[in-house]
Parts: structure tokens; sequence; C-alpha cells
């Protein structure tokens, strides 16, 4: 452990970066609560910077370092990007933050079934894509390429995560039945390949034979359990959405962001 834990640096650009898209964000934020003070909640701008913070804690804390010493950790940061970081950015609705001018200029956009099957794709092909082999090694071997693998990850989680958080001004652009399937869908792969991981009887990713041992971890022991994270977490993040969505469905409740409905009537 205090052998990678010394590798690693603190990343500063990354950090300013973050932090830059914090503050315009929480500056539109103040600018645009004093004119409708109800439009987004204190608990949207909390989803937003918390997703930052998952971006930062994938790419630029410890974390970062360890994923090429353990199968489990590049799977925490997997996850941290495309099912954490990407939805809370949404939810904090950050197109909002425009100025009302354009805000009244802007009609909801309206979503067709290609838009859906597209953002399904993109969240498929990049797990499945980076879980190749070839392109899994070429990434852990490469610093661009790493930088390229993340940035796809978060990118896939946006737009994978679209149809179902649906910010503004994407409000009711998908049928709000096809959502539960859409996400019951996305588990069908992600939990091929993991059980391919946690089932393998050999090491999938040939550096991690090479790397030092963390944790008490052989190899073949950090591969299953990044296949049981995966699996477990993957069924959770996807599932509780889709059964949200489906209970609210069925209630006779108030939709939600009906408050942001308002601002494009």
């Amino acid at each position: 452990m205090h052998t990678h834990a010394g590798a690693w640096s603190f990343p500063l650009l990354l950090t300013l970066a973050l932090a830059v898209a914090g503050w315009i964000y929480l500056r539109g934020w103040f600018r645009l609560r004093a004119a409708q003070p109800n439009l987004i909640p204190v608990s949207r701008v909390a989803a937003f910077m918390g997703g930052l913070l998952s971006v930062w804690l994938a790419t630029g804390s410890p974390i970062a370092a360890l994923d090429h010493q353990l199968l489990v950790f590049h799977m925490v940061k997997h996850l941290l990007l495309m099912a954490v970081a990407a939805p809370l950015i949404l939810l904090g609705m950050p197109a909002l933050l425009l100025t009302p001018a354009a805000l009244a200029r802007i009609e909801p956009a309206r979503a067709s079934g290609g838009w859906l099957v597209l953002c399904w794709l993109a969240g498929t092909a990049t797990v499945i894509g980076w879980h190749i082999p070839v392109a899994f090694q070429l990434a852990l071997g490469s610093q661009g390429w790493h930088a390229v693998e993340n940035a796809s990850f978060l990118l896939a989680g946006l737009l994978f995560w679209w149809p179902v958080v649906e910010p503004w001004p994407a409000i009711g652009a998908t049928p709000r039945w096809s959502i539960p399937l859409y996400l019951f869908l996305a588990t069908i792969p992600c939990d091929i390949l993991s059980a391919f991981l946690a089932f393998s009887g050999r090491v999938v990713y040939p550096s991690y034979l090479a790397a030092p041992g963390q944790f008490h971890l052989s190899p073949l022991d950090d591969q299953q359990f990044a296949g049981a994270l995966m699996w477990v977490a993957v069924t959770f993040i996807y599932v509780v959405p889709a059964i949200a969505i489906t209970v609210r469905m069925l209630s006779p409740r108030v939709p939600l962001n009906s408050e942001v409905e308002e601002v494009s009537a």
C-alpha cells in the first residue's frame, strides 16, 4: 500500500478545472436564485457538486493511482465516472443556469426512439469496449489513452443517464414507461461482463499479474472482487431508479421537475 500511495501526486490542473466549473455553476445559481428562488433547489446544487467531487475522486485521488495495481479500484473509478458523477451532474440541471432571455427562447427537447437507442448503445459500448483486453491494456499502458478512457466513461455516462434524469430542456422528452425497460436492458451486458470476470479461472488482464500485491489480494482474487463489485453496484444503481420511476408512474403525484416545466410553458 505504501508503495503506490507514494506514487500519487496532487493533480493541480484537474482540481483547478473542476473548481472553476463549480464556481461558474454556483455563480449562475446565485444569479438565477435572485430572479426565481425556487427554480433550482439546494438539493440539485448539492447533486452537481457531488458529481464534480466524484469526477475528482475517480481521476485525481489515490484511486486513480491504485487502479494500475488492482482491478477493483479500476472498477470503482469506472463506476464513479459513469454511474455516479454523470447522473449527479445532470441532476444539477446546469443548462438552467442560462440567462432568463435564453431560457425564454429554448423549447423543451423532444427525443425520438433513435435517441434512446443511441444513449443505450453509448453506455453499453463504452463499458464493453474498454474491457476488451486489448483496449484495457492500451489504456493501462498509456497516459494519453488512459485520459481518453476516463473522458469516454464520463461522456457516455452523461448520454446514458440523459433520458433517465431528463435535465432541462429535455423535460418530458422520453416516454417514462420506456425507462425501466431501458435500465433493465442495460444491466444485461454489464451482468455478462461482471460474471465473466467473477467466475473466470484465469487473470484476464496480464498487467495485473506484474503489479505488486495490494491488500493481500492475489490477481485472481482481485479480478473476482472487481466482477462482484460491478455486478452488485450496477444492479442497484440501475434497478433502484427503474423501481422509483415505475412507482411514480403508478402514483397520482406531481411529476418530478414540474417546477421546471413552468419555465418552458
